[in-house]
């Protein structure tokens, strides 16, 4: 099992940026393929980037492509995820997740991710 701690919540004005981290732990040399998800109430949480064990290939929600940017360290064990001119709607919970199932292509599917964080808070204000 890998253990997920996200970092990097906080209250912000639209227009602004933040960067979220998730450092992972407890499973060494495993490098999953990553994603970031929101909760959608009533729904399974709601995809919002993913990026391969290699970083070679991202994956976007529509609503965040050209404003969010997902990233990782392997050397760190981290994955991060750019968030810039930010918007109310953005406002949310943010978990990250590892897939250890390693699927092919990268899945925007919540049962797809096996290991999550607990979440980091991010407000932004109009």
């Amino acid at each position: 099992q890998v253990q997920l701690v996200e970092s990097g919540g906080g209250f912000v004005h639209a227009g602004d940026s933040l960067r979220l981290s998730c450092p992972s732990s407890g499973r060494p040399f495993s490098t999953p393929p990553m994603g970031w998800f929101r909760p959608a109430p009533g729904k399974e949480r709601a995809f919002v980037a993913a990026i391969t064990r290699s970083a070679r290939s991202t994956r976007y929600a529509d609503s965040v492509k050209g404003r969010f940017t997902i990233s990782r360290d392997n050397a760190k064990n981290t994955v991060y995820l750019q968030m810039n001119s930010l918007r109310p709607e953005d406002t949310d919970v943010y978990y990250c997740a590892a897939d250890r199932q390693l699927t092919i292509p990268l899945s925007t599917k919540e049962y797809r991710y096996d290991d999550w964080g607990q979440g980091t808070k991010v407000t932004v204000t109009s």
